[in-house]
């Protein structure tokens, strides 16, 4: 791939940034060198345009703005086909919604069309990488990473283990899941830019054996990732207490199975007491914080300042689909409006820092994206301020970049991805930006 050059306004994080903007790099007219896939190079248009040669292909963006791929750390690609589906909290929305839709990624030419959809809508919306459930059919794995991998996405993703209280057909056994998980680690985990995380379900459809199983199995692969959910819903809390008298805690289920650790991701943790919160931080696992899905399912609201107390990592995520958008705009949108519910300040640095590098961190993969460092790769995304009437109208009165990004968190959904580049080749255009 030949060098390449991305001029226009441009902003991205070299740590977690205060509202002052320390942490933050933002320039007005900046230019972002690609090379092979990987940024050479960002600075200040002046000085970088005249380091290169003549010859380089420089594309220009006046009015946009140009930031790393936005990363998301907990959805579930099978239920692209339930997003939107009414009136449901979360035990009977498994029932009556996911668990019919997710039976049908049996057949392996519906897994493989699903998947192309599903990182079609990502990127479509400015997101490069994802941390994904998929079903307990080993051959959706196989649809997505293989989809994944023509693309050139960053990925990560596994099969969903359940061997009770789920349909027959969606169910497998402790064995016979572990199974399939270390064929698929062996064939998928560091396979490109492919990467396998272990995939419970949640403690009520895994019995003891088969955590067990996941636990130990996590121990031999001590660089796969585990994800999973966690005291997303009281009446999910109540029935993993009478599920696992023994234990003293939602938590403490997953902790007593080895599945704690650095690379654990637990989606939701809305209800969870002290001594929980103190564990989570000190094995360093996280929390990912899925708002539109809290707010659509009436689950409850997180509390960001808790967590941050407490010392423990969360992310932001879609949750599509009982997230109602597949657009981290909107996430944010939702983000900033529990947030302000429960006395926590969301400020637009930090959002879009979590959307991109903070989340990259999380997934302890901020070697290799989450912001313009050179020698990372190229994913990046092309903003457009302008729109929508209303953006472009806001915009302009705008006197900070803190606020223009504050306006694409509150006002922005999908219309404002206007290009989406992966490994520095564009994979999405937006042919009308207004």
């Amino acid at each position: 791939m030949s060098v390449r050059a991305y001029r226009g306004p441009l902003l991205h994080f070299t740590a977690a940034p205060t509202s002052a903007g320390e942490g933050v790099e933002y320039f007005a007219d900046g230019v972002l060198v690609v090379d092979d896939g990987r940024v050479r190079q960002v600075g200040p248009a002046a000085a970088v345009l005249a380091a290169l040669p003549a010859d380089c292909e420089v594309r220009h963006h006046p009015d946009h703005l140009i930031m790393p791929g936005f990363i998301d750390t907990h959805v579930h690609f099978p239920q692209i086909d339930v997003i939107a589906s009414y009136g449901e909290q979360l035990l009977d929305w498994l029932n009556h919604y996911t668990f019919p839709a997710e039976q049908r990624f049996a057949e392996a030419q519906y897994a493989a069309a699903a998947a192309e959809r599903f990182l079609d809508e990502l990127l479509r919306n400015g997101t490069t990488t994802a941390l994904t459930f998929c079903t307990v059919h080993p051959a959706s794995v196989e649809a997505f990473f293989s989809a994944s991998t023509r693309r050139g996405t960053r990925m990560l993703a596994g099969k969903v283990l359940m061997d009770r209280n789920a349909p027959d057909g969606l169910t497998d056994t402790a064995a016979g899941g572990i199974a399939d998980s270390e064929r698929l680690i062996e064939k998928w985990h560091n396979n490109g830019r492919q990467s396998y995380a272990l995939t419970p379900r949640f403690a009520p459809t895994s019995t003891p054996a088969q955590l067990q199983k996941t636990g130990a199995l996590l121990a031999r692969h001590s660089d796969v990732y585990m994800q999973t959910h966690l005291s997303e819903n009281s009446a999910e809390v109540q029935w993993v207490e009478t599920l696992f008298p023994e234990r003293t805690s939602y938590l403490d289920v997953y902790d007593h199975y080895g599945l704690l650790s650095e690379r654990s991701v637990f989606a939701h943790g809305i209800h969870l007491r002290d001594r929980e919160l103190r564990r989570l931080a000190e094995t360093g696992a996280s929390i990912a914080f899925c708002p539109t899905s809290n707010l659509f399912l009436g689950s409850g609201l997180l509390d960001l300042q808790r967590l941050q107390d407490f010392g423990v990592t969360f992310s932001l995520a879609t949750d599509v689909g009982a997230g109602t958008s597949f657009s981290q705009l909107q996430t944010l949108n939702e983000a900033y409006k529990v947030a302000q519910l429960k006395g926590y300040p969301l400020h637009p640095y930090e959002a879009f820092y979590r959307l991109t590098l903070g989340n990259a961190r999380s997934l302890h993969l901020d070697h290799c994206i989450g912001n313009f460092e050179a020698g990372k790769e190229a994913d990046f995304v092309v903003l457009d301020p302008n729109a929508t009437p209303l953006l472009a109208y806001r915009s302009r009165q705008c006197e900070s970049p803190w606020e223009k990004l504050f306006l694409l968190m509150t006002l922005g959904d999908d219309r404002v991805v206007a290009e989406t580049y992966v490994n520095g080749a564009r994979v999405y255009e937006r042919r009308q930006y207004r």
